[in-house]
């Protein structure tokens, strides 16, 4: 399976949070929508399942029409619920919550945005996103979701611990290629305009 980030957003931009709250893609997370349709357009992908806030929904929509294939929303995908801190930098929330960020820097899986979620609760959600897709029975299907839920969908694809998890990264512009049966992941990038190139596994 293949597990896209939406595109670059105006929050992203602004190094804003956004959990599920919602920008629209900037002009460069329009054309990362429209690169990763043209990188997986030869995958035989034959379902997208996105997250059902705008930002995965325009990505997804922009890759569903370019490689003409079912488009299913999964609720159950959209990004961890930052309460009280959405919408605010880092710098804007060390201000009004002082000592909050060192306190889920200590215990960040079990740690709750105030009024939000924490990744204990986002990990519930994954497993059931992935019943919900898996039900669907598509053969080789692309998720295109968050960083951050995407971490939780990756422990379960990848069988890791929450810590292993906590580590991933996910940029705006990288698809991952999962193969949930070894365990291994390859990152997509572009290569000179074709198809893609493997620059990375992650072991089991």
């Amino acid at each position: 399976m293949f597990l896209a980030r939406h595109g670059q957003t105006e929050w992203n931009a602004q190094r804003l949070r956004q959990g599920q709250l919602d920008s629209p893609l900037t002009s460069d997370g329009v054309m990362q929508a429209q690169s990763f349709a043209a990188l997986l357009r030869n995958q035989a992908i034959d379902a997208v399942f996105s997250s059902p806030l705008g930002r995965a929904r325009s990505t997804a929509h922009i890759i569903a029409g370019h490689i003409r294939v079912p488009l299913v929303v999964i609720d159950e995908l959209a990004e961890v619920h930052h309460g009280q801190f959405a919408g605010l930098s880092n710098e804007e929330i060390n201000t009004r919550y002082p000592g909050e960020l060192d306190r889920r820097a200590r215990d960040m899986y079990h740690w709750a945005f105030p009024g939000g979620e924490s990744y204990a609760d986002a990990d519930l959600r994954a497993r059931r996103a992935l019943a919900l897709i898996a039900a669907h029975q598509a053969g080789r299907p692309l998720i295109v979701s968050h960083e951050m839920i995407g971490k939780m969908l990756q422990r379960h694809l990848l069988r890791l611990t929450p810590d292993e998890a906590l580590t991933i990264k996910h940029p705006n512009d990288v698809v991952y290629a999962i193969d949930p049966h070894t365990g291994t992941r390859h990152e997509l990038r572009k290569a000179e305009g074709v198809g893609f190139e493997p620059t990375r596994t992650l072991p089991p």
